[in-house]
């Protein structure tokens, strides 16, 4: 087995998980529903398209690097006579970098890293309003998913790094290891969440069950400073007029 690494930052992501109607929300963090739907596109399947098996395969985890921040619009519209439709509320993940890690056979993650250098189809961070920021870089790790996401390097910029502490605790949340269903604890693992995609067809979009485990690690950052560094606010007192 190996990993594939995908880098994932841009101005604006949107990552949906419970979006119906007129608001569309953001997980805070790219979904394996999303992620997949992107190598779909950069390989060319259109929406109505089965799911190609090897994708779904695809053993998934994602660490936040850098968690960005939740913002929102809403957006207007009219029908052709001119009637208003009701306003539309959209969230968004501003300035978030995330290291995306994809397991599974080497021979298709050569051909998927390759596919997303020259997409089919435009890449997008959720939704089409969000493209990538910077190339979607796919880089191979014979490291297991688990073992890559706790060892990467941090793959944030020096200006975000001096606003960070000197020890940084990056969250992680990856699929269920083998292993770890062999133990039968899968309640205790994490959480189930409906993150698998099983059709992409805008009429009748479905998803399935996944389990997800969270984990985290802690790294040091050269560029950080001390708590003790940045200034205290005066201490209030409401009722102190002056000397």
């Amino acid at each position: 087995m190996s990993t594939l690494l995908l880098r994932l930052s841009g101005p604006l992501q949107s990552w949906g998980v419970r979006s119906k109607y007129t608001r569309r929300d953001t997980a805070r963090e790219p979904t394996k529903s999303g992620v997949i739907g992107m190598l779909a596109a950069a390989r060319g399947v259109e929406r109505t398209d089965p799911i190609p098996d090897d994708l779904l395969s695809l053993r998934f985890g994602v660490r936040t690097d850098q968690p960005g921040t939740i913002m929102s619009d809403f957006q207007t519209a009219r029908r052709l006579d001119g009637s208003s439709l009701p306003l539309s509320y959209r969230h968004y993940l501003a300035d978030a970098k995330f290291l995306v890690a994809l397991e599974g056979d080497g021979d298709v993650l050569e051909d998927l890293k390759r596919q997303l250098l020259r997409p089919a189809f435009p890449l997008y961070l959720g939704r089409r309003s969000c493209p990538p920021g910077a190339p979607v870089i796919g880089t191979l790790d014979e490291r297991g998913l688990a073992d890559v996401l706790q060892q990467h390097e941090w793959i944030v910029g020096d200006a975000y790094a001096r606003t960070q502490p000197k020890k940084v605790v990056l969250s992680i949340s990856r699929d269920v290891l083998p292993e770890e269903l062999a133990t039968g604890n899968i309640g205790r693992l994490g959480a189930t969440v409906r993150d698998v995609p099983i059709s992409f067809a805008p009429e009748h979009r479905r998803h399935g069950w996944r389990v997800v485990v969270p984990d985290r690690v802690e790294i040091t950052n050269p560029l950080g400073r001390n708590i003790s560094d940045r200034q205290s606010a005066p201490p209030h007192e409401p009722a102190a007029f002056g000397d």
